[in-house]
């Protein structure tokens, strides 16, 4: 069974860093692709960063380039993204999401595509 977990999201300060974890299960990091979304309530839920692990390619929201770096464990099935310089409009609820990307060398952050979700962390960074 397809499983994804996040973890690792709290309250910050701006300017503050956290990382987030998401622990993937039922199939390996090497033919899929694992992106990052976040949903703030009223707004649709927008793509953050992924990242295909077999070729080492990444892409990133622009809002976020330079600020917060995704990162893969095939070892331990995991993907981390820490995000670093925190702002108030980083805040929201992450969720992790699953390819399966068994020809591909790229990723993409475009909901639509994705099939498996984890429950989503509340991410909030406020005063």
């Amino acid at each position: 069974q397809l499983q994804l977990v996040e973890s690792g999201g709290g309250l910050v300060q701006p300017g503050g860093s956290l990382r987030l974890s998401c622990a993937v299960s039922g199939f390996t990091l090497e033919d899929h692709s694992i992106a990052w979304f976040r949903q703030v309530p009223g707004k649709e839920r927008e793509g953050i960063s992924c990242i295909r692990s077999h070729s080492g390619r990444t892409v990133y929201r622009d809002s976020v380039k330079g600020r917060f770096t995704i990162s893969s464990d095939n070892a331990e099935n995991m993907v981390n993204l820490q995000m670093n310089s925190l702002k108030p409009e980083d805040s929201g609820v992450y969720y992790c999401a699953a390819r399966r990307e068994p020809f591909n060398n790229f990723c993409s952050i475009v909901s639509s595509i994705y099939a498996t979700w984890g429950q989503g962390t509340q991410v909030t960074v406020s005063l």
